[in-house]
């Protein structure tokens, strides 16, 4: 399990690596078994052939011979003529009668010295139980293998005569020298081999990773409220073509989607809007109509205080007005989108001048720096600081500390301008933080709520962000957005 939990490009690369390991490995292992093989065979193929000559010899000598062809004269017939056979096939030679006693040895000392002058008892039973009537003892004395022939003699008419024992040395030198050249050259080849699969297997890994990796880079920055980009790439495999194209084709309907929820969005939201814009002003409508109805009932021109009355029912008229045309127009600065500028300002100026219309003496302004470039509409900006200090504003005036103080800080943070507004005021509940920059939320008896949200359009409008942090001591709102370097 730990292999897979590897990348794919080690993956393929150590599995290159194993494989041609692996194989030459197994071709060396079945190239020396093969060799083994072949080498016994050799030596048994070579004392059958030595044997067969060396039986055309002795045949020819018993046809030859004077001496009767019996096994007591075998020692006779073969007193000098067992050392002209032995030079011959350079192979020692030894004759046993039926019943295994040894008659005659090219090499007498080689029995007095290693081995018993009478035949193995197994041998001789294995040659008579034999159907070919031979038989071959393999065996290993002193760290050099064997191989003894037994087989019989016969005279003119197929009568056994004797036994025939050629003890033949298995001499792999040759053999091993060659095996060992062969694995020698063998070893050199495939560790050529190998170097060109590590090269193989190392160019061909990145080469799949390379599309595998700009594909999970691409599923990574992935997000449905922005637009993604198609992956490109060329000369990939057939597999990794699919993968591309099944993300090309999600990309398209992703946009789709987007496109789709974002008009449902905004369908809804302005619908809700349309509900709270009617609600709002239904609110003034209604005193409004009464005010008018009763003027109506109790109009009397000859009523000493009929000026009185007029004018009481022109304030009420005016302060409904009034109610109205503010309704109009928060509703009309949120729904305006702030265009944005090409207009380079010093936010600390223009933050501090947006605190002068407010007579507060508990408004405090601080900057570390003197000037703070970046690139936002002068209007919108007095805007997004106005309507933060407002709130704040509102939030002390529902709590009245006996400190009321409100910070308005600006500094730098990385590329980042941060205009941070503190207040210790009533503060945000934790349930209302998520509902807080949404339009129309609002927790005030009076006003739509749309001041939070309008400042969350303009911040978003120039690639920024605007965070709350709020307890029951301090609230803080930041808006931080790209400045100039």
């Amino acid at each position: 399990m730990y292999f897979y939990k590897k990348s794919l490009r080690t993956r393929i690369f150590l599995s290159m690596f194993l494989l041609v390991l692996g194989a030459s490995v197994l071709i060396a292992i079945v190239t020396v078994f093969q060799y083994k093989e072949e080498a016994q065979d050799y030596h048994r193929d070579r004392l059958l052939r030595k044997e067969a000559a060396i039986r055309e010899n002795i045949n020819y000598i018993l046809k030859t011979t004077t001496y009767p062809v019996e096994t007591a004269q075998i020692p006779l017939i073969f007193k000098d003529k067992i050392y002209e056979i032995k030079d011959i096939h350079s192979l020692e030679i030894f004759l046993y009668d039926l019943d295994g006693n040894l008659l005659k040895s090219s090499k007498p000392s080689f029995f007095k010295d290693t081995v018993s002058p009478k035949m193995p008892d197994f041998a001789l039973e294995m040659l008579q139980n034999s159907p070919t009537k031979s038989y071959i003892k393999e065996f290993e004395e002193g760290g050099q293998k064997y191989q003894s022939s037994y087989t019989y003699i016969t005279d003119s008419y197929f009568k056994p005569l004797a036994i025939l024992n050629l003890p033949y040395i298995e001499d792999d030198g040759f053999i091993t020298k060659e095996l060992t050249e062969y694995l020698y050259r063998l070893g050199i080849a495939y560790f050529f081999m190998l170097m060109a699969a590590i090269a193989i297997s190392y160019f061909l890994s990145k080469y799949i990773t390379r599309s595998l990796k700009e594909i999970s880079e691409k599923l990574s920055e992935t997000r449905f409220d922005t637009r993604n980009k198609k992956i490109h790439i060329s000369d990939t495999p057939q597999e990794i073509s699919l993968l591309i194209n099944s993300y090309n084709g999600m990309i398209d309907e992703l946009e789709n989607s987007a496109a789709q929820l974002a008009a449902s969005e905004r369908e809804t939201a302005w619908r809700e809007m349309a509900k709270q814009v009617a609600h709002e002003i239904k609110n003034p409508l209604t005193p409004m109509r009464l005010t008018v109805q009763s003027f109506q009932r109790k109009f009397d021109c000859n009523d000493p205080e009929i000026d009185k009355k007029m004018a009481e029912y022109t304030n009420t008229l005016l302060q409904q007005i009034d109610t109205l045309s503010s309704i109009s127009s928060a509703f009309s600065t949120y729904a305006k989108m702030p265009a944005q500028q090409d207009e380079t300002l010093n936010v600390v100026k223009i933050s501090k001048l947006a605190l002068d219309i407010f007579n507060e003496d508990y408004i405090y302004f601080f900057s570390e720096e003197e000037e703070v470039r970046a690139r936002f509409d002068r209007t919108q900006l007095i805007r997004v600081v106005t309507n933060l200090v407002k709130n704040s504003i509102q939030s002390i005036e529902q709590k009245n500390p006996a400190e009321p103080r409100i910070d308005v800080i600006v500094k730098t943070e990385g590329t980042l301008v941060n205009i941070l507004v503190t207040d210790n005021g009533i503060g945000v509940p934790e349930e209302n933080k998520i509902f807080i920059f949404e339009p129309q939320f609002t927790t005030k008896t009076s006003g739509m709520g749309l001041g939070l949200g309008m400042v969350k359009n303009i911040v978003e409008t120039y690639g920024g962000t605007i965070t709350l942090a709020s307890s029951e001591e301090k609230t803080i709102f930041k808006v931080s957005f790209p400045a100039m370097l």
